[in-house]
């Protein structure tokens, strides 16, 4: 019998039609089946010896939930027998009601059973048994991952085991995956944890990578890449890291027309084994970046959401350096512009941070001007070590795309037919804040936020916590003028202040939409007196009002 290897996912929602991600044992025909008679049917395709399938599923009526069922080759595999969880719905559009927009980024698989997790309750793993004990309440309508879902460079003990029966760990790349087989079981270990995999059979995600889908520090440099592409497992390594990526996250991010019209996805269902068609895909991606985007556009009734890909799409060359090319900064502009007034909401998805404290800002703008050599090839040199070391590769280390960010936010929020807000959702740090830019001209009408959650499931060290805490003050604001006038860094064209936070834990937040109001909830995953892990509010405030 045909078993059911991984998922569901359910990926895509709108009104009337949804995608439902599985991985079965073998060649089937995947099906879903809604009690409201709404159903879908696709074939697997195979990669390196995995089958998957994406469902289509239509005839969804707009404003319902309905219960769904997994088939393979007409054989029932979810629910799994026996499951303690409710059954897997599906909510189809969001109508004119409230949008909920949870959103969060950096998992680190939790580990298995009843043993202690060294770094705390995992966060999706408590939203699951809440939602799981009351299906009826109120559960976000979509959830972000803003990066990090796999860990390819920091793996559990248990995946080092399954490497060590592979391969020799003594040699490069070690305890990190090394090819599309051990990527999967990255996939297995953080989608197959029970919680999880129930929660995002119910509950739509949308995705986008970061640097440990890959490697730490993914394209912080010229000089970082050209030293990886020296070695003899790098190119194993990124060509497995975005063909996996491109199954397992990236086709759930589009919509069925979107997937109708991608050339790459109907000849990798139309060939028996599309494993050279998607490695082909990936080289190219990895030695023109250009020609692909992995960002993407989604609408939630009138809020929308850009997705922002600022790791593959990035100009490395000393000099030229953008976070963002041509293209990609003309899609969002494109996207961001297009129909005025028809979103009252505008979320701009990024992994890495637009706004950060000041004096991190500062400095990493000044080593951005030591590594183009400001100050001499000696200091350039220092400042590349340094670059990689402190992780120095946000928006504010590439000060041109963090200004066009800023004009283009600004366009977006003004006139008459302005969002009433624009917020920049990202993740990467590792704790949570908010803050709030003002424009030196006045600014735009809409409310403009950073708001960043991370992590989801990780830790921070006790002497990043403090530099955090202390970045965002008076004396840190001082000090990083100074550090970043020796490199000759012009004032950023705006100013920011921290007005929550900042937050440590484990925690997700939570977006509320609903016309032009807009309410902010931030939780933390932690344990109760009995032992048990629940989320707890840690901040609620009102954004704006209708």
């Amino acid at each position: 019998m045909t078993a059911l290897r991984l998922g569901p996912l359910l990926r895509y929602v709108d009104g009337s039609t949804a995608t439902v991600w599985v991985e079965a044992s073998r060649p089937c025909t995947a099906e879903v089946r809604c009690a409201d008679g709404a159903h879908g049917t696709a074939r697997t395709f195979q990669v390196e010896g995995h089958h998957y399938a994406l469902v289509p599923v239509t005839g969804l009526t707009a404003g319902t939930t309905t219960e769904y069922e997994v088939l393979l080759d007409g054989t029932t595999v979810w629910p799994l027998p026996g499951s303690p969880f409710p059954p897997s719905v599906i909510r189809a559009g969001f109508g004119d009601g409230a949008v909920r927009v949870a959103f969060g980024s950096c998992r680190w698989a939790a580990p298995p059973g009843d043993g202690k997790d060294p770094v705390g309750p995992d966060a999706l793993d408590t939203l699951a048994a809440r939602i799981a004990a009351d299906p009826t309440a109120a559960r976000p309508d979509v959830l972000l991952l803003l990066g990090d879902q796999v860990y390819a460079d920091e793996t559990s003990g248990a995946t080092q085991r399954r490497l060590a029966a592979r391969r020799d760990l003594n040699e490069p790349p070690g305890t990190g995956v090394a090819d599309y087989e051990e990527y999967t079981q990255l996939y297995y270990e953080s989608w197959l944890d029970p919680d999880v995999r129930w929660l995002l059979s119910t509950v739509p995600t949308c995705m986008i990578f970061d640097d440990h889908d890959v490697i730490d520090d993914w394209n912080t440099s010229a000089s970082w890449l050209a030293d990886m592409r020296a070695t003899n497992w790098w190119q194993e390594r990124v060509l497995s890291g975005l063909m996996s990526y491109w199954v397992h996250q990236h086709l759930g991010n589009l919509s069925p027309d979107q997937l109708a019209a991608d050339p790459l996805y109907a000849a990798v269902r139309d060939t028996p084994d599309a494993t050279g068609l998607l490695r082909a895909f990936a080289t190219e991606a990895d030695t023109d970046p250009a020609s692909v985007r992995w960002s993407y556009r989604r609408d939630f009734g009138r809020v929308r959401l850009l997705m922002v890909d600022s790791r593959a799409a990035r100009v490395l060359a000393e000099g030229k350096r953008s976070m963002l090319d041509s293209g990609e900064e003309e899609w969002l502009r494109t996207e961001a512009l297009d129909e005025p007034g028809s979103y009252d909401h505008l979320l701009i998805g990024t992994s890495l941070p637009w706004l950060l404290p000041h004096l991190v800002h500062d400095a990493e703008g000044w080593n951005a001007a030591l590594c183009r050599g400001e100050r001499g090839e000696r200091w350039a040199r220092w400042g590349e070590k340094m670059r990689r070391a402190g992780d120095l590769e946000h928006w504010s280390a590439f000060p041109e795309s963090f200004d066009a960010l800023a004009a283009l936010i600004a366009e977006v929020g003004s006139g008459d037919a302005a969002p009433a807000t624009v917020c920049v959702l990202s993740g990467d740090v590792h704790h949570a804040y908010v803050a709030e830019p003002t424009w030196p001209s006045g600014g735009p009408r809409a409310r403009v936020l950073q708001l960043t959650c991370s992590p989801v499931h990780n830790r921070i060290p006790l002497p990043l916590k403090w530099g955090f805490r202390f970045g965002w003050s008076g004396v840190a604001r001082f000090l990083g003028r100074r550090i970043a006038g020796h490199g000759k860094v012009p004032q950023p064209p705006i100013d920011w202040r921290c007005t929550g936070g900042p937050w440590f834990g484990n925690q997700l937040m939570t977006l509320t939409m609903n016309g032009r109001s807009a309410r902010l909830l931030l939780e933390h995953a932690r344990e109760d007196e009995r032992g048990e892990a629940r989320l707890t509010t840690v901040e609620e405030s009102v954004l704006t009002t209708s």
